[in-house]
């Protein structure tokens, strides 16, 4: 192949290869050229080009084949443009020469095809140049066109259309001609030809005036025959032609209307032309109606599928401004259609009908307005159904019997309201809750229009307008629990009318239906309703016949829509419903005997509806509440279906008595029979296997049935890789809704709500927009088929043989069209049954069995009918996959093997050849082993079939199955099979679309088979590799979709193995050109692809695109922004998207992924897209920062022109935030409005959504890049170095103004991810610095944007679920230490105040719209935010109390800067938490309480409480176990940091308090239930010792086994509570006394530190381990040290004593040595040691301890003559302290006593004033001792001796300092025994004191002669006086009158002293400060 690779072709290594190989080479050569050329030297090219004209000339008459005419015709023309022209005209003369040439053999067209392709290409590519030819070149075409065969006529019209392409106006004199000769072949016999002629002549219209004015209705004539009979192709091309043309007639281009003068159409005959096809049969309006319904039926069919299309072409073209302008028109004509009695002969057709202009709706309101345009279409819907049903009532209300016509309009009304009511629902649906203002605006009256509709006499208005209200309540959830009431309401209010019953019925099943797409639920007592409404209408319904049969329908419709609402509800009235089924069938045989007697038509009718509906709500149990079903259930489900198997067999006898009006009913009863069966185990009704079995096998087999009916399920029970066989890819297009209708087997394609009412609140299908079930006929037979496949594999082998035999009997039997009937039944019944036998991995049966399903299978292997061959392949195949047996294998191959070997029809030869694909399949490789050779030869063979497309097509889908499933084993035959793809790949002619698909799928399965080793070098690899590659290039180049998905799955595995080899340049543009295909299997196919390349090589892929956006140069791209998905046609500017590049703007491929999420409904092509995206994020985004945030910009930019509306309603201070949101908003809203020429459709919600998500996983992304991102400075600097560095911190504005815009959205789902981006941007950069501002962080500007973006959340009407998420942003935000300033702060805080009082208000008290399980989330949530607050506040708190007191004492010089030190203030956050901490700690512990009942195993159920608990109600109790699980982590901390900041002192009855102290709102919490009227009476103890239990216990349960999905937030948060609480002293004595609770914890603990890996759970973990175990410590200290004090205290108290002893010796300075104070610090520790707890035996030994210790002090303190004097003040110390703090008991010993008294004694006799100063002291602080009977002897002892110590100063007044101060301190200690004593002795205490008092005062004379010491005794006794007087008036009075003396000396003294103060005062001299003498004991022991 390299040699392949030359700008000249290599002739010598041409003639040097085998014939066969020589047309890959001059391919590959001409692949290798068309790259080339462009890239090429123009002076090289020039030099060769002679010669190369010579070898591209010469080509042409070499036969060449399809793919390479193509390329050798683009090569040539290639060459002309870049080199000399001067030869073209010889060259064109030459292919006009071999055109003209009259030879007509087969040998010959390929080169007469290749002439005319290039001549098509050198007009195509030079146009204008060749102009002087032209007229000759188009004659020429057009003669041979006469002639031509269909190859030829396929390849001279594409010709065609590349002249008129290149010349353009130029051209205008053939136009007529070429119209004339090619609108005939529009009704070309081949299909092929059709596409052509349509393609072809949508290139002449765009000049050629004439065809959309003059012939304009001709054209639509031509265009509805070429519908006829047309395949899928044929509709595409010529509806975008007849769309296309009816669009240029209405509003024609400027420059052709300029040229001439022309009549424009106007917009009604435009649509009249249109509608005639809509409405028309075949070939005009001549066959009468009968005949139409015979013959004209299928025709008919695809004339209107093809016109249906082409109005969405024909909208499309005009566009999307121009279908908001005229849509009221166009909705007006569109719902004309249906309403036309042409379209609705029968009901399959008027379902047929109602499908295409729905389609027309969906494709064009849905894809081609915006939002804000969808809701206006939705109001013109509106109004649209309203003006119907005004006259409907009018019709139905006219009593005057004039309504002849009426009841025909009324039948028409209904087909015109399904259709508009379901686009009405689509709508809503769609807009989701931006729909919102269609409700809200009262003018609309929406819901008003649409219940009006409930009364509508036909049921499928009815059905349709429940329907559409089911759609608003899923996009508005908060208006499904009021709907539901209002229905209720009516439905009670107009009991009495049947339309109302059914119609309210319907309503309020499909909202029940509709719940499970609302997480919130609705509220439980809404079961209970429907319940009660249900039973009364079948209670009813006996009462009245006129509404019997409605009452039965409705009540029943309603039991089984309540089963939708699963076992939570329906467990509560399960009982009753078992009652209610058992009732409604006979009790016994002899009631159903009974039965048959009695009753009229009418009777039976209502009782088998009854039946039916029991039956189906029985169905609708077992499906939706499978956790129900036990045992006990199915064997009660059982009597009342045993019973209605039983009735089966009467109802025949029925029929024939009250006639076969009944049929229907009794069909119903049936396929509610066999659905219910299909869901129960059949162990359960294998008693009636054989009555059932009959039933069935009547059922499919026709038995009873004069219809033809056939199942639907054949192509869904053959295997999906069939569909080009099938034809089922029709299933994978835009158009499968309409499609649909075509297929061949019975009523495909009608499904509709009416056939089934049930299915409205049944889940609908995947990829289903409406429910739409088969009519009643098809259905059985697919609930038989269904049921027979469950059913067959537990049948005895006998059984198994009779019905084998039987149905061969029924084929035989029938004839003709039934006998086809018959056997597509009998076949899916049998594929049903072999598909069971292989998932219950049983077999078929012995030898007769097998016998007779084998001659059963194999005749449908000749049939005509390809849907019959494929089941009988496929059953072969799973016959074989069954049975197993390596011989039965064999026989079935050789079978075939012979057949094939004989046959020469296409039919045996097309079965036979599948009969092998499909036995590989299901054998595999191994099973099938010896098989390959014979089976691979033979389908070689039959593939070279070139007369037969059909046989080459089937015989190549089996060797590709082939292939596939031998794997490995296929490897010796890849080199054949893949040169026999190449082959036919060069010949067959691209109209064989089905042989190029099966290419494509052979080519696939080749490269899989040869895998990895596509990477390997040798030189048998790289030529399978390049084959393949040439392989992959022709398929791309296909015209066919399909063809080209395959040939792009193909390049998508040679890049999974060979990434190196597949060439991205130009695979890449080549795929995103796909992307606005209108194939949806191409366009998916293209972004799968672009998925997996985006994996890898995200950089290249987005490269390869842009360069396609630079190629298309400027003017196109702009122009071409967005192409919506409308099948067949982008916007009126890329109509040949192909020529012109593909819409890819400066936004490159991201941009338009995200453009194709607007557009795209399919959910696997949108899940690729965002994976796509998501891969090319993960790559590029770090690296092209600004560009994805401008791109998530610029989509999220779309919320805020619709949200503007309700972004901040709220007070003064924010209007200036307000006028800034605005003009931000108004500059959002503006970007795209420059250009309003293009069409331009803005984000959608769901875009939106996924757009904010990405915006999170950028901003993850960066974090884990680098570190610059959150840090401004860097990032300032970086940018700096290199301006290309792109940081996040720099765009955070952006980010905020993106995440506002999504959190105020008016979708909930935006306002979740909008909300979700908020807290993910205040996480990452709450703590990014501010570098300009020392100390601020940068968040702190956009406190404004946070607060209004959070305020609309905490509105009224949000719902639970983003209150909560807003609760967890503000407490994100509080807790981040942005604002610094509480005031600041107050504004966000305030927002969870207000929710607070929410939690409060109780259960039950709002009125509820959602589940009550909402509430709890909501309630929790709230709770959870405080918790966070609160524990940062604590942090806070904490870290500013560790941290050193700096800031004080810089402040002690003025106060008043505190307040600008920049920090918090220690407490700041907790003031805002505090006054809440008292309500909010009960919360928190009852929320605790809650969370510990709901974690408790299953099997403790039983002791949940049975109200539920605080926070949550027991029906909702598993929804609500999930919101706890989100919140206790951070609650259990808050309690712990609580419990531990308060210490355990707070009881519950002091909170109580403690809140009605704060006159909080009335609380309802329910927080006590549990303990009931006992709770009140629990002590501090218990409460405290409850709390502990409750936080250990959720701890260790939590701890024990953490869900490895637990975020690790929770595993600390648990942690840190357990620290925080072993930080107080009474758990660490709880735990520590509990030993098993310590030991437990402690062996969680280990577990934890093995199972979690972060640093930061095991630092938590060490952490509270060291809490425990110094817990253990600290108790067992207590306990051993009672205990080891008595064996250490002895001595320790007498070194302690010796001490004392050694070192207290007297010194000058009366200085207390240091061992002296540690002594007496020891004694004090040990006498205070608390000895009271302890038992007997250690008290009396630490009392004797202690008197001993007394009395060697005081033996101590004796003074000997030998040793140096003692320090008797110290030892007197220690005589007081044993005194002060040991107990009376110990120390009250006489003996003791009696040495302590001394002591003191001795002390005041002493003649130290310094001992008599200390010892005044001590005695002061013994006397005031607290326990009586300890200090009274001392007092009566020593008193005494103190008054006369005090006594004899008079005479000897102290001369010094210290002298003067043992005065004053033995006064001290007489006033503090005056003080002690009681009233009545007063007197004669006073008596002491105060004479003592007068005696030191001094007279006049003496006073001024007097020592210093002595004034100051005077002035001192002087003070006292004055003092006592006052404090003992009474008992002063008394004593001072006793004698007279005394008070004539005290008056002197006092005047005397206020003498001396005036002449002070007079002379004013600085005062002296007497300060009292200073001498204190260095450390004070009390």
């Amino acid at each position: 192949m390299e040699l392949a690779h030359s700008l000249l072709l290599n002739e010598e290594a041409l003639a040097q290869i085998t014939e066969a190989k020589r047309p890959v080479f001059i391919f590959e050569w001409l692949r290798f050229l068309d790259k080339v050329l462009v890239a090429a030297n123009k002076t090289d090219v020039k030099e060769k080009q002679k010669k190369l004209v010579e070898q591209l000339t010469g080509l042409i008459s070499s036969s060449p084949g399809p793919p390479t005419r193509k390329l050798l015709a683009k090569n040539l023309a290639a060459l002309y443009s870049i080199g000399d022209t001067f030869t073209v005209f010889q060259t064109l003369d030459k292919c006009n020469d071999i055109i003209r040439n009259k030879d007509d053999t087969a040998a010959y067209l390929p080169t007469k095809l290749a002439a005319v392709a290039c001549v098509g290409a050198f007009y195509e590519k030079m146009g204008r140049m060749l102009g002087s030819a032209f007229p000759e070149t188009v004659n020429n075409l057009l003669k041979s066109l006469k002639s031509a065969e269909s190859q030829g006529r396929s390849e001279i019209l594409m010709s065609l259309q590349k002249v008129l392409s290149g010349l353009g106006g130029a051209a205008a004199s053939s136009h007529r001609d070429i119209y004339k000769n090619a609108r005939s072949l529009l009704t070309d016999r081949s299909m092929a030809v059709r596409c052509a002629v349509a393609k072809c002549l949508l290139e002449l219209q765009n000049e050629a005036v004439f065809m959309w004015t003059a012939e304009l209705e001709n054209i639509a004539t031509l265009c509805f025959k070429a519908l006829e009979n047309s395949n899928y192709g044929v509709r595409v091309a010529v509806s975008k032609l007849l769309g296309t043309v009816m669009a240029t007639a209405l509003m024609p281009k400027q420059a052709t209307v300029m040229r001439q003068n022309v009549k424009r159409a106007t917009f009604d005959e435009v649509l009249e032309l249109m509608a005639t096809g809509f409405l028309r049969g075949g070939s005009g309006f001549l066959k009468s109606g009968g005949e139409m319904l015979k013959v004209g039926g299928s025709v008919n069919r695809e004339v209107r599928v093809g016109v249906t299309q082409a109005y969405v072409v024909f909208v499309t073209t005009l566009g999307g401004q121009w279908l908001e302008r005229s849509f009221a028109t166009f909705l007006s004509h569109v719902l004309d259609l249906v309403s036309h009695p042409r379209a609705t002969q029968t009901h399959v057709e008027a379902v047929y009908s109602r499908r295409c202009v729905s389609f027309i709706l969906r494709a064009t309101v849905g894809s081609l307005l915006g939002e804000k345009a969808q809701i206006a279409a939705a109001k013109e819907i509106c109004q649209a159904i309203g003006k119907q049903m005004k006259a409907v009532e009018a019709v139905v209300n006219d009593t005057s019997g004039e309504n002849k016509s009426g009841a025909a309009d009324i039948a028409a009304s209904q087909h015109v309201m399904v259709c508009a009511l379901q686009e009405l629902g689509s709508l809503v649906q769609s807009l989701n809750a931006t729909a919102s203002p269609l409700i809200q605006e009262a003018s609309i009256g929406l819901l008003e229009i649409v219940t009006s509709v409930l009364l509508h006499p036909s049921m499928a208005a009815r059905l349709a307008a429940a329907w559409c209200l089911r759609c608003v309540a899923v996009a508005l959830p908060f208006q499904l629990t009021p709907f539901l009431d209002r229905c209720a309401e009516r439905l009670n209010n107009l009991k009495t009318s049947p339309e109302a019953v059914s119609g309210y019925s319907f309503a309020m099943a499909a909202l029940l239906g509709g719940v499970h797409q609302c997480p919130l639920g609705i509220p439980h007592a809404k079961g209970k309703m429907v319940v009660s409404i249900a039973e009364d209408l079948l209670r009813t319904a006996a009462q009245n016949s006129r509404l019997s049969l409605q009452r039965t329908q409705a009540g029943w419709l309603l039991l089984g829509a309540l089963m939708t609402l699963g076992p939570s509800v329906v467990r509560y009235h399960l009982p009753k419903m078992l009652l209610l089924w058992r009732n409604v069938f006979p009790r016994s045989l002899k009631e159903l005997e009974a039965e048959k007697a009695r009753g009229d038509s009418f009777t039976w009718q209502v009782t088998l509806e009854g039946r039916a509906g029991a039956l189906c709500a029985m169905r609708s149990f077992v499906a939706h509440c499978p956790e129900l079903l036990t045992e006990d259930v199915i064997r009660k489900l059982m009597t009342p279906i045993e019973c209605a198997m039983t009735m089966m067999s009467h109802i025949p006898s029925v029929m024939k008595a009250h006639g076969a009006h009944l049929k229907a009913s009794a069909a119903m009863v049936r396929l509610r029979l066999y659905d219910i069966l299909a869901l129960l185990p059949p162990k359960t009704y294998e008693g009636s296997f054989n009555a059932l079995l009959r039933e069935l096998v009547a059922e499919f087999t026709l038995t009873d049935n004069s219809a033809n009916t056939t199942t639907s399920l054949l192509r869904s029970l053959c295997h999906y890789d069939d569909s080009v066989l099938l034809g089922s890819w029709l299933q994978e297009t835009d158009h499968k809704s309409i499609e649909d209708q075509l297929q061949p087997n019975s009523a495909s394609g009608s499904g509709a709500l009416e056939h089934d009412p049930s299915s409205i609140y049944l889940r609908i299908p995947a990829g289903e927009a409406v429910p739409g079930p088969l009519p009643l006929g098809v259905s059985v037979i697919d609930a038989s088929v269904a049921l027979f496949g469950v059913v067959f594999p537990h049948v005895s082998y006998k059984h198994r043989l009779q019905m084998l035999d039987h149905f061969a009997e029924c084929v035989k039997q029938a004839k003709g069209v039934r006998q086809q009937a018959v056997q597509l039944n009998i076949f899916t019944a049998v594929l049903s049954a072999l598909k069971g036998l292989a998932e219950n991995k049983s077999t078929l049966g012995p030898e007769e069995v097998r016998k007779s399903a084998l001659t059963l299978v194999m005749g449908p292997l000749d049939n005509p009918n390809p849907i019959l061959r494929c089941a009988a392949g496929e059953a072969l195949g799973r016959m074989a996959q069954v049975v197993g047996e390596a011989t039965f294998i064999a026989r079935m191959a050789q079978y075939s093997f012979d057949k094939l070997k004989s046959a020469r029809d296409v039919v045996s030869r097309t079965g036979h050849s599948l009969a092998l694909g499909c036995l590989h399949r299901y054998v595999g490789g191994i099973g099938s082993g010896q098989h390959l050779k014979t089976s691979v030869s033979i389908l070689l063979a039959l593939a070279q079939d070139g007369t037969s497309p059909e046989v080459q097509t089937w015989s190549l889908h089996s060797l590709a199955l082939i292939v596939d499933s031998s794997g490995p084993m296929y490897r010796g035959y890849v080199e054949p099979t893949l040169s026999l793809v190449l082959t036919l790949l060069l010949t067959v002619p691209p109209s064989h679309t089905e042989v190029h698909q099966c290419l494509g799928r052979c080519l696939g399965a080749i490269i899989t088979t040869v895998g990895p080793e596509l990477q390997g070098n040798g030189a048998t690899t790289s030529t399978i590799r390049s084959s393949c590659l040439v392989g992959c290039a022709i398929t791309q180049d296909h015209s066919d979709s399909l063809v080209q998905a395959a040939a792009i799955s193909c390049l998508q595995q040679l890049h999974m193995f060979a990434p190196r080899h597949v060439n991205l340049s130009s695979l890449v543009p080549s795929l995103c050109v796909h992307l606005c295909s209108s194939h949806l299997l191409l366009r998916r196919a293209a972004v799968a692809c672009l998925r997996q390349l985006a994996q890898r090589e995200a950089a290249e892929v987005c490269e390869y695109a842009m360069s396609l956006a630079k190629n298309t140069g400027d003017k196109e791209s702009s122009s071409a922004n967005v192409s919506p998905f409308a099948p067949g046609v982008s916007s009126r500017t890329d109509i040949h998207c192909r020529h012109q590049g593909v819409n890819i703007t400066e936004t490159g491929l991201e941009g338009l992924l995200f453009g194709m999420l607007d557009r795209e409904t399919d959910r696997k092509l949108c899940s690729d897209i965002h994976d796509t995206l998501g891969h090319m994020l993960s790559s590029l985004a770090v690296e092209k920062l600004s560009h994805w945030l401008m791109l998530c910009k610029d989509v999220l930019a779309a919320s805020s022109d619709m949200s503007t509306a309700t972004l901040l309603s709220s007070g003064k201070d924010e209007e200036a935030e307000k006028k800034d949101e605005m003009d931000d908003d108004t500059m959002f809203t503006t970007l795209g409005e420059e250009d309003k020429s293009k069409p331009f459709v803005a984000p959608r919600w769901a875009t939106r959504v996924f757009a904010a998500d990405c915006l999170c996983r950028i901003i993850n992304l960066c974090e884990n890049a680098d570190q610059a991102h959150f840090d401004l400075a860097l990032a300032r600097s970086a940018k700096l170095r290199n301006p290309t560095n792109d940081l996040l911190v720099l765009h955070l504005s952006d980010l905020i103004r993106m995440a506002f815009m999504a959190a105020t959205d008016h979708s909930n789902q935006l306002r979740m991810a909008g909300l979700q981006a908020l807290e993910d941007i205040i996480k990452k950069f709450a703590s990014v610095p501010e570098p300009e501002f020392p100390g601020h962080v940068i968040l702190e500007q956009y406190q404004a944007n946070v607060g209004a973006a959070l305020r609309p959340a905490f509105s009224q009407d949000t719902p639970s679920d983003i209150i909560a998420k807003a609760c967890q942003v503000c407490s994100t935000w509080i807790g981040s230490g942005v604002v610094s300033d509480l005031n600041d702060l107050r504004r966000v805080h305030n927002l969870l105040v207000s929710s607070l009082d929410k939690v409060q208000a109780g259960k039950g008290s709002s009125s509820q719209l959602y589940r009550e399980s909402a509430t709890t989330m909501e309630k929790l949530a709230v709770l959870k935010a405080w918790a966070e607050v609160y524990v940062v506040a604590m942090n806070i708190k904490k870290e500013a109390e560790s941290k050193p007191k700096r800031a004080i004492k810089n402040t002690d010089d003025d106060d008043d800067d505190c307040g600008t030190i920049d920090e918090l203030p220690p407490d700041s956050l907790i003031t805002l938490v505090q006054p809440e901490l008292p309500t909010l700690s009960r919360l928190w512990l009852a929320a605790l309480k809650d969370y510990a009942l709901l974690t408790l195993p299953a099997e403790f159920s039983s002791q949940l409480p049975p109200d539920g608990g605080a926070f949550y109600t027991p029906e909702t109790i598993d929804t609500a176990r999930l919101h706890y699980r989100n919140s206790w982590a951070p609650i259990l901390h808050a309690v712990a940091l609580w419990l531990n900041s308060t210490g355990f002192t707070c009881s519950e009855s002091t909170e109580a308090a403690a809140i009605s102290g704060l006159q909080k709102r009335s609380t309802s919490v329910n927080l006590n239930q549990a303990s009931g009227a006992m709770g009140s009476a629990k002590s501090l103890p218990e409460i405290n010792k409850d709390r502990m239990h409750l936080i250990l216990g959720v701890s260790i349960q939590f701890l024990c086994s953490p869900r490895p999905e637990e975020p690790i937030e929770h595993v600390t948060a648990c942690l840190q509570a357990l620290h925080t609480l072993l930080d107080s002293p009474y758990a660490r004595v709880h735990i520590a006394e509990d030993q098993l609770i310590g030991v437990e914890l402690l062996s969680v603990l280990h577990r934890l530190l093995l199972t979690w890996n972060p640093s930061s759970v095991q630092l938590l973990v060490t952490g509270v381990v060291q809490q425990i175990v110094r817990a253990a410590q600290d108790y067992l200290q207590e306990k051993r040290n009672t205990l080891r004090c008595m064996t250490i205290l002895p001595t320790i108290l007498f070194l302690i004593a010796r001490i004392l002893k050694d070192t207290a010796i007297k010194s000058a300075d009366n200085q207390v040595p240091p061992p002296v104070s540690a002594a007496l610090q020891g004694i004090k520790s040990i006498v205070t040691l608390s000895m009271a707890k302890t038992e007997a035996g250690v008290q009396k030994q630490w009392t004797a301890l202690i008197r001993s210790t007394l009395a060697c002090i005081l033996e101590y303190s004796q003074p000997e003559d030998s040793v140096p004097t003692p320090d008797e003040v110290s030892m007197l110390t220690a005589i007081a302290l044993f005194l002060w703090s040991a107990s009376n008991e110990i120390i009250g010993v006489q003996s003791l006593q009696n040495g302590c008294m001394n002591r003191f004694k001795n002390a005041l006799n002493s003649c130290d004033p310094w001992v008599q100063a200390k010892c005044y002291q001590l005695l002061l602080s013994v006397f005031q001792h607290s326990n009586r009977a300890l200090s009274t002897p001392y007092i009566h002892s020593l008193a005494p001796i103190v008054v006369e110590k005090l006594k004899a100063v008079e005479r000897n007044r102290p001369a010094s300092n210290i002298e003067l101060l043992a005065v004053q301190e033995g006064i001290k200690v007489l006033e503090t025994l005056v003080a002690l004593g009681e009233e009545q002795n007063r007197v004669q205490l006073l008596a002491l004191l105060v004479p003592t008092l007068i005696s030191y005062l001094l007279d006049e004379n003496s006073f001024a002669s007097a020592s210093s010491a002595s004034k100051d005794l005077h002035e001192f006794a002087l003070q006292n006086l004055m003092h006592i007087g006052p404090l003992y008036p009474h008992a002063f009075k008394t004593v001072m009158g006793a004698a007279p003396e005394l008070k004539v000396r005290l008056e002197t003294a006092v005047r005397a002293s206020q003498a001396s103060k005036a002449k002070a005062a007079a002379r004013q001299p600085a005062p002296a400060i007497h300060s009292a003498p200073t001498i204190k004991l260095k450390t004070s022991f009390f």
